[in-house]
């Protein structure tokens, strides 16, 4: 990889191919990179670190790429241990470095490291020279973090966007983007943007999907900025797709969405399981776009990115205890919590003796202000075409 990205900027970053999910949570197939960058000039700033199982491959980056050069600034956008945890390693390997990071990172650097002097605290605006380039900050809080900020360079019109515009994926062949490929990709003909755009849905709305508010705020504050090259704590570095990027996390913070279904069920006996892929069945046959997640046997992660992705949202649940069925539960307060708006919504399920969850999910539904398709299909027993016309509910959902 070369890791020259232009006259002024490294790439210092690792890739993690071992890592099985993100935050204990989410899964990674595809692993993930932690992003950290060079900034050479009279003086040298570091922006990030890298997580703490690479300790010796991360320093190895670093100490090539400033031929022994001391650092005088360590950039601290995010504090959190993907990207902060190599902190002490770094001030050991050069101990008259200085911290610069804002004041609501302070208590955090003592908290996890133990670190209290060295540290310039800046604010909103504040710039800092390395000589013949100057390093600019911007708070971005809650992005996803209180003490989130980003760093511009003006002088190559670089943002360094902490993990605002990131994506899950490890980044083989190059890390710039007009060279980057999405681990497993590698000579695929997809574009690089096109190759990580589930994985940066997913990222988007399994980490930072609460926050669309915020990320709206701080769209706002950096729209004034010429931004040309992106360089985010995940993913590639970005250059040829800086808009497409940009707008995908514009789109996605507005909860827009394309036309499509997300259904996603949990079923105990099979029967709301027939029910949810009878309802994907009649969609495909009208060529609807549609995903379909067993919630109760798969990782929540990639029903989430498929709320985020299409207009509709169809769960479907038995009855359990007169209550949802668990898994669908925590799912839907998933989406509460994620704050999703605009959508409509379909709920189905089985019950035995005494019918409770679709109308609990409808509850839940209105309380979003999501749209409802219909009254919802709660049924008897067992699940046949007779009882339930999936096909009447396709129609609706084409509307």
């Amino acid at each position: 990889m070369n890791r020259i990205i232009s006259e002024r900027i490294r790439y210092v970053g690792v890739n993690d191919h071992s890592k099985v999910s993100f935050e204990g949570l989410w899964p990674l197939p595809f692993g993930v990179s932690y992003n950290s960058y060079l900034v050479i000039d009279d003086k040298i700033a570091l922006v990030d670190t890298a997580e703490a199982d690479f300790h010796s491959e991360y320093l190895s980056n670093v100490r090539e790429l400033t031929g022994g050069r001391p650092i005088d600034y360590l950039i601290v956008n995010h504090m959190e241990p993907d990207h902060s945890s190599l902190m002490k390693d770094i001030r050991e390997a050069y101990p008259d470095i200085h911290i610069v990071t804002n004041a609501k990172a302070v208590p955090m650097i003592k908290g996890y490291y133990g670190i209290t002097d060295n540290i310039i605290v800046i604010k909103e605006g504040d710039s800092l020279s390395l000589g013949h380039t100057t390093l600019t900050f911007y708070m971005t809080p809650m992005v996803h973090w209180p003490e989130t900020m980003v760093t511009y360079l003006a002088e190559e019109q670089t943002l360094f966007s902490g993990d605002a515009f990131g994506t899950f994926g490890a980044v083989e062949g190059e890390i710039v983007d007009s060279g980057a490929c999405l681990c497993g990709w590698l000579g695929k003909t997809e574009n690089c943007f096109a190759g990580f755009s589930d994985e940066m849905t997913r990222y988007y709305s399994n980490i930072v999907g609460k926050y669309g508010q915020t990320v709206q705020a701080a769209l706002k504050k950096l729209s004034g900025l010429e931004i040309k090259r992106i360089c985010s704590t995940h993913g590639p570095v970005w250059e040829q797709y800086v808009p497409e990027v940009i707008g995908r996390y514009d789109s996605l913070s507005r909860y827009e969405a394309e036309k499509g279904v997300c259904i996603a069920y949990a079923s105990m006996y099979g029967n709301t399981e027939k029910a949810a892929k009878a309802l994907a069945a009649e969609l495909a046959k009208r060529g609807v776009r549609c995903s379909l997640h067993n919630i109760g046997a798969e990782n929540v992660s990639y029903a989430y990115r498929d709320v985020f992705k299409y207009d509709t949202v169809a769960i479907g649940a038995p009855t359990y205890n007169n209550d949802i069925f668990p898994p669908a539960y925590n799912f839907m307060y998933g989406i509460s919590a994620r704050l999703v708006k605009n959508r409509k919504f379909f709920a189905f399920g089985s019950y035995t003796w005494a019918g409770a969850s679709v109308r609990l999910l409808n509850e839940m539904a209105v309380k979003l202000g999501f749209e409802l398709v219909s009254e919802g299909m709660s049924f008897a027993q067992g699940y046949s075409a007779d009882k339930c016309s999936m096909a009447s509910v396709a129609e609706l959902m084409m509307k």
